[in-house]
């Protein structure tokens, strides 16, 4: 007899979190959406970690884990875990957090309300009942009046064709890929707006968002070239308003680092990583 395919592919990668993926393991198999495969990607761990999930995947026939030959790092690993997915739709929970026991379905309830959008996500603002944006005016909402394309993985669910589509996340903006992918994402599909949550986020020392320095340069980097190189619903001159604006940030950021760390070597590090100038610095300071 042949197995079923399952609808939705749960994607989770994992390094080193041996006091935390058991329960996330668990909150996916005590899901009261029953129809899922859970895809492990161990992305070599140096604790317990993948012994943990040895130990679940003898007693579940649902989950299916991998252990990389080599540490890829987080989104290599997350589009790694992806091209082990089998489901129409995938969704990611990250190895430290768990999912809600009606999580799955509610999200899938409100995906197949709105058929032709490839992703949805969960939006704080959003109240009431899931519905649908149209991706310009999602764009022009985050950069004018609030920001709505903002959500980590674990905060989305996507149509695995279209993030097939999309060729999955970028890799080279570190921490902030999620937010270049967002923005493509936006560039080709409606978004379902979600008016829930869906998962219990952790709060941890160990996670990448603790990252400060990272961000500090991968924010300034992701939204300079999603400026020049997606489909963004924007005129010349609010493009160019954008750009002088993200390297105002910036140089803000940078001067505030500064300040409270006063390492210069990261300072120029930073500064030459994100090829910033002096006419950007001009730029920023009279935009």
């Amino acid at each position: 007899m042949q197995k079923e395919v399952p609808f939705v592919s749960v994607l989770m990668t994992a390094y080193n979190r041996e006091n935390f993926i058991a329960e996330a393991i668990e909150s996916v198999l005590t899901s009261s959406y029953t129809n899922f495969e859970l895809v492990i990607v161990d992305d070599c761990s140096t604790d317990k970690t993948f012994e943990i999930i040895q130990y679940f995947a003898a007693r579940d026939q649902r989950i299916r884990y991998y252990q990389n030959e080599k540490n890829l790092g987080d989104y290599p690993n997350r589009n790694r875990a992806a091209g082990y997915a089998k489901g129409d739709y995938i969704a990611y929970l990250d190895s430290d957090d768990t999912l809600m026991i009606d999580g799955l379905k509610n999200c899938i309830e409100a995906m197949l309300q709105f058929p032709d959008a490839g992703i949805g996500m969960y939006w704080s603002y959003s109240k009431g009942v899931a519905f649908c944006l149209d991706g310009a005016e999602a764009i022009r909402q985050h950069f004018f009046y609030r920001q709505l394309l903002v959500i980590g993985p674990g905060g989305t669910v996507l149509k695995r064709s279209f993030f097939e589509q999309m060729k999955g996340y970028p890799e080279k903006y570190g921490p902030a890929n999620d937010m270049y992918f967002n923005l493509k994402a936006a560039c080709y599909s409606e978004l379902v707006l979600f008016p829930f949550a869906f998962s219990f986020y952790r709060i941890h020392d160990a996670q990448e968002n603790k990252n400060e320095y990272s961000y500090l340069y991968n924010n300034y980097l992701y939204q300079k070239y999603a400026l020049i190189e997606l489909s963004l619903p924007f005129s010349f001159k609010e493009k160019k308003w954008l750009a002088n604006k993200n390297k105002r940030r910036f140089l803000v950021n940078i001067v505030k680092y500064f300040f409270k760390t006063r390492d210069v070597k990261q300072v120029v590090k930073a500064i030459r990583l994100t090829n910033y100038s002096l006419k950007d610095t001009m730029n920023g300071l009279f935009h």
